[in-house]
C-alpha cells in the first residue's frame, strides 16, 4: 500500500494546499467558484475529449459492465433509503443521503487521478463510472424530489433533465470525443498539443478547488455524516467488486477501476443539489468534508488491493 499512498499524496497534497489558502482567505470563495468553473467547462471537458477521441465505444461501453455497477449502486443506495427512513427522517432527506452513499468525485478526483495511477487503459472504464454517475443518479435524485414535492412528473421535468444533460460539459465533451475517435482521424498535431495543454490544468485545478472548497465547510451531525462517509468509501466499493467479480464477470482490469472509481469520496454535487432543493446541505457538507479526508488511506488502500499494489 505505501507505494500507493505515495502516488496519491501529491493529488491529496493539492487539495490541502487549497484548503489552506481557503481557510487563511488568501483564496476567497468567489475565486474558488471562478477556478471550479475554469476545471469544470474548459480544463477538465478538454482532459475528457481527449481520452474519449483515443478510444472506440467498445473500449468505453460494456453491459456488464454498466449492469455490475448499477446493481451495486442501488443496493446501497437502497440500503442507506432505508436506514434514514427507519431513523424517522423524510423521504427528501433519505434521499439525499442515499445520493451520499453512491456518488463519488469521479469527474473532478476520479478521471485525472486513476488514469494517472491505473495508467491509459483506466480512462474507458472511469469516463463510463462518470457517465452514469451524470445520467442515471443525477436524474434519480431529481425525479425523486419532484415526485416527492408534487406527488407526479411533469413534462416540464423530463425536459428540463434532457436540457440539463446535453448542455453538461463533461457529457458533450465525452461524446464529442467518442464521434471523433469513430472517424479513425488522428487530432491534428496543434490541436492535441493545444487539448494536452489546457487538459493538464484539470488536475492540479481541480483537486485545489476541492480543498478551498473544502475549507468554508462546517461540521453537523457527526454520526450521520460518519456513516454517509462509510457508506461511500467502504460498503459502494464492497458491493461494486462483488457484482462486478462474481455476479456479472467484468474483465478484472474494468473491474479494478470501477472498484476504485466507487471508493471515491462523495461528489461535491451532491452538497449542491441538497443546496438547490433545501434538503440537509450541512449533513452533506459535513459527509463530503469527512469522506475526503479519510479517503487519503481508504483510497490509496483500495487502489493497492485492485491492483496488487503495482501501480
Amino acid at each position: 500500500m505505501l507505494p500507493i499512498l505515495l502516488k496519491t499524496l501529491p493529488f491529496f497534497g493539492l487539495a490541502g494546499l487549497g484548503y489552506l489558502a481557503g481557510q487563511m482567505r488568501f483564496f476567497t470563495a468567489e475565486a474558488t467558484a471562478a477556478l471550479t468553473k475554469f476545471v469544470f467547462y474548459f480544463a477538465l471537458s478538454a482532459m475528457l475529449f481527449r481520452f474519449a477521441a483515443t478510444l472506440s465505444l467498445g473500449e468505453v461501453f460494456s453491459w456488464s459492465f454498466v449492469f455490475a455497477y448499477l446493481t451495486a449502486s442501488f443496493a446501497v443506495y437502497l440500503l442507506v433509503f432505508c436506514v434514514a427512513i427507519l431513523r424517522g427522517v423524510s423521504l427528501p432527506e433519505a434521499t439525499v443521503e442515499a445520493q451520499c452513499a453512491v456518488v463519488g468525485n469521479v469527474g473532478f478526483l476520479g478521471v485525472p487521478m486513476l488514469v494517472l495511477l491505473m495508467g491509459q487503459q483506466a480512462a474507458g472504464p472511469v469516463l463510463l463510472v462518470l457517465a452514469i454517475d451524470l445520467i442515471v443518479f443525477s436524474s434519480l435524485i431529481t425525479i425523486l424530489m419532484t415526485l416527492n414535492r408534487e406527488g407526479r412528473m411533469r413534462w416540464g421535468v423530463a425536459g428540463a433533465l434532457v436540457s440539463g444533460l446535453a448542455r453538461n460539459p463533461m457529457i458533450v465533451s465525452m461524446v464529442a470525443g467518442l464521434i471523433w475517435g469513430a472517424t479513425g482521424l488522428s487530432l491534428w498535431a496543434p490541436i492535441d498539443e493545444f487539448l494536452s495543454l489546457l487538459g493538464a490544468a484539470a488536475t492540479p485545478g481541480a483537486m485545489f478547488a476541492i480543498g478551498a472548497s473544502l475549507a468554508g465547510r462546517t461540521a453537523e451531525r457527526i454520526e450521520v455524516a460518519g456513516w454517509l462517509a462509510l457508506a461511500k468509501l467502504f460498503l459502494h466499493p464492497g458491493a461494486v467488486a462483488l457484482a462486478a467479480l462474481t455476479l456479472f464477470s467484468v474483465e478484472p482490469g474494468a473491474a479494478a477501476v470501477m472498484i476504485a472509481a466507487a471508493s471515491l469520496p462523495v461528489a461535491g454535487n451532491v452538497y449542491i443539489l441538497a443546496a438547490h432543493y433545501g434538503v440537509a446541505p450541512q449533513r452533506v457538507s459535513t459527509s463530503i468534508l469527512m469522506s475526503t479526508g479519510a479517503s487519503i488511506l481508504t483510497v490509496s488502500a483500495i487502489i493497492a488491493m485492485v491492483t496488487g499494489g503495482t501501480s
